[in-house]
Order: C-alpha cells, then sequence, then structure tokens
C-alpha cells in the first residue's frame, strides 16, 4: 500500500507558517487565512492523490480545522499534492477517529496519524534490554562516549589506537559518566580511507574482548559491515551502530536481527542534494527501520539518528538542528551526534580542538528537542550540560503550580 511521508512540521509563528504554506503553493489569500491555525500542530503529508486532499480538507474543516493543499487542488488540475493538516492535537485526533472508518487509503493515514501523535506525547519511563544488560530510557540524557581506535580519525586519531591507551580512554570516559561506549576502527571522516573488515576487526577485536572485562556499560560497535557487527557480537557486544542505516551491507539488518542487537541507524546519502531536506532523510530512516523491523527488532531496539554532518552542508546540518524535534514522529528513541564536527568549526570558526563549546550548545538542544542519546568525545562537560538541561526539560511543567 503506498505511503505518504506523513510528518510533524515544527510551526511555532507566524511567518514559519506562511512560509510552509507557500511552499505547498497555496493561494496567498488562503496563507493569509489559514497561518494562524497552524499554531498548534502542522501534520504534513506528501504527495497525496487528489480524491485525498479533498476529503482531508473536508473532515479537518468539519473538526475546527483545515487543510492546505496546492491552489490547484480545487480545480482538479494536479494528480497528487503535499497536504498540511492544521490544527490543534484535539482536532487531529478527532479526524484520525473519523478517517479510520473510511476506506482505502485513509484507514492507513488515520492509523498513522494516531501513531504520530501518540510519539509526541513526554516519553514513559523503560527498559532497553542490551544483550545481557540494560539502558533506562526516558528518565535522562543518555551520554554515548566516543572511543576511536583508528589511527586517522577527524578528532582524536591515533590517540586510542593501542589497547592499552584505549582502555585507559574507556575507564576514563566511564568514571566521567559516560552511560554507554562506541567503538569505532574504520574512520568516517569527510575523505576518509575505507579499510577492508578483516583489517577493521583486527584493530576492534582486542580492545572490544579487552573492555569487557574491564567495563560494565554496554558496548556499542561503530560498524556497517556484517562480518564485522556478526564477530563483534559473538564476542560479547550489546549493540551496533551503522553509519548506512542497514542499507549499506545487505546483510547487516539479517546480523542485528539473528542477536536481536539494538541497532542505531543513521541517514547518510552521497552528496548534498535534497528534494526536501525533512522529508528525505525521514524516508531514508524509514526504510531503515523496515529493513530492521524485518529481521524481528522493534520499538526502542531500533535507534534513529538525523546523521548531523553527513551528506549535508553546514546550512543543512543547522536546519536539521533547528528541526531535531520532528525526528520524534518516527516513534523510535533518537540519538544526536555532534561532537566536534566540522558544521560547529564552520560556524564559529573554530578548530577541532576549540569546538567544546558548540558542541555543548548543541547537546543542550537536543535534550530540548527530547532526543534519548548524545554521541560525544567529551564526556564530562557534556554530562554536565545535559544533566542540567534535563533537570528543566524533563521536570514536570507546572507541578509546583499553586493557585485557584
Amino acid at each position: 500500500m503506498q505511503t505518504y511521508g506523513i510528518r510533524w512540521v515544527t510551526l511555532e509563528n507566524l511567518e514559519e507558517a506562511k512560509m510552509a504554506l507557500t511552499q505547498i503553493g497555496s493561494d496567498p489569500a488562503g496563507i493569509a487565512h489559514m497561518a494562524g491555525k497552524a499554531i498548534g500542530r502542522g501534520i504534513k503529508l506528501e504527495q497525496v492523490p487528489l480524491w485525498v486532499a479533498h476529503i482531508l480538507k473536508q473532515e479537518m474543516l468539519s473538526v475546527g480545522g483545515d487543510a492546505a493543499v496546492h491552489r490547484n487542488v480545487i480545480i482538479n488540475k494536479i494528480e497528487a499534492t503535499d497536504v498540511m493538516l492544521l490544527g490543534t492535537v484535539r482536532q487531529l485526533g478527532q479526524l484520525s477517529s473519523k478517517i479510520l472508518a473510511q476506506p482505502f487509503g485513509l484507514k492507513k493515514i488515520g492509523h498513522d496519524l494516531k501513531q504520530l501523535l501518540a510519539a509526541l506525547d513526554a516519553p514513559q519511563t523503560r527498559i532497553l534490554k542490551c544483550r545481557g544488560t540494560q539502558l533506562e530510557l526516558g528518565q535522562s540524557t543518555l551520554v554515548m562516549g566516543i572511543l576511536n581506535v583508528t589511527p586517522d580519525s577527524f578528532s582524536d586519531g591515533g590517540r586510542y589506537y593501542s589497547v592499552e591507551s584505549a582502555i585507559t580512554q574507556a575507564k576514563h570516559m566511564v568514571e566521567e559518566g559516560a552511560d554507554i561506549l562506541d567503538i569505532g576502527a574504520e574512520s568516517t571522516r569527510p575523505q576518509h580511507e575505507e579499510v577492508s573488515a578483516e583489517e577493521e576487526w583486527r584493530r576492534l577485536e582486542p580492545v572490544l574482548k579487552a573492555l569487557l572485562q574491564h567495563v560494565t556499560v554496554p558496548i556499542s560497535i561503530d560498524t556497517y559491515k556484517a562480518s564485522v557487527a556478526a564477530k563483534a557480537l559473538e564476542a560479547g557486544a550489546h549493540m551496533m551502530n551503522d553509519v548506512w542505516g542497514l542499507q549499506k551491507d545487505p546483510d547487516m539488518a539479517r546480523v542485528v536481527g539473528e542477536y536481536q542487537a539494538p541497532v542505531i541507524v543513521m541517514h547518510n546519502q552521497t552528496g548534498t542534494n535534497y528534494h526536501h531536506l525533512m522529508g528525505d532523510i525521514l524516508t531514508f530512516l524509514r526504510k531503515s527501520i523496515e529493513l530492521a523491523e524485518a529481521h524481528g527488532l522493534s520499538g526502542d531496539q531500533i535507534i534513529v539518528d538525523p546523521g548531523i554532518g553527513f551528506g549535508k552542508t553546514t546550512e543543512q546540518n543547522l536546519e536539521v538542528m533547528a528541526r531535531l524535534a520532528e525526528f520524534r514522529t518516527l516513534g523510535h528513541p533518537i540519538l544526536l551526534g555532534t561532537s566536534r564536527k566540522s558544521f560547529i568549526g564552520k560556524t564559529l570558526d573554530q578548530t577541532v580542538d576549540q569546538r567544546l563549546e558548540g558542541t555543548l550548545t548543541t547537546s543542550v538542544l537536543g535534550v530540548a528537542a527530547g532526543v534519548d542519546f548524545i554521541r560525544v568525545h567529551d564526556v564530562q562537560a557534556n554530562c554536565r550540560a545535559v544533566q542540567m538541561a534535563d533537570a528543566i526539560v524533563r521536570g514536570q511543567r507546572g507541578a509546583h503550580y499553586v493557585g485557584a
């Protein structure tokens, strides 16, 4: 059955609402009339058939909301249009209930809309089982410490290349508050040199086996190669982190499924051309989620990563950062990895070793947007930043209000 790329679009002021409606192609007079209705929730569906668009428009109007469509829908001059559903959460919930009872693709839209609205609620505390160990999600933002056992990582290449130095650094990060460690044995920096699966495992094996004896936090393996993932999981690794979202190596999804290992699926692409930046990224991640689900993973076992710094310009990275909360519509935990990346350096005109403040800013913004993990080099500083942000963002708003 066809899907329409349904997602939540962040609209926090009239200017953003007008811009979003203009991009759809709505009539200027209609934009002026509808923009104020968008300050609630804007739910976007992409390339909806004309007859579905007409029904969605009618049903939204019937519950007191509205639906923006292309200006040519009214004269039936186009076959499909993007649709922006504009209304309060209550109105959107009423719409989902009404169209669930209707045939064809409308029932699927109603189901997806209900799921999407549920995903926007405050997350509940729950346990993520990680092959013999576990992580608590929803209570606080978890910090993943980066351990590169490569000679050419962009930030710390070669510093932790030996087993002894890697173990020392891993213990140090755990002492500083890391909830999980992520070990990478192949650099993924721009213009990096790819290494064979054999070489990657040669670098990784002694460090992984030693760490499993010396640290108690879960260990994630940063690889997109199925053969490396299988050996690491067999050795006792707890989680996989695939920078190609299970879409580079066709056996990767099968491997994580066989071991029932939680997996981080990151958006990535070659080049920086997009039709719709957020729409394209979410479409990629939905495919990754489907691959993981097809091999037996579900729910919190699938963690999504927007892929900051991969296949994106500085301006695109900044836009994704500004719209992080939209990834909550996928209904899975979110990991944010911005540590020391070039978009921070280009924005602040700072070298790699001068990007801590920029990284901390992005980490705090991630907490505000509802991410579940941050992946960082500087563990202690980021732990302190997110602890403070959690105290503000994850607190019960209004819980201490006293009034009539």
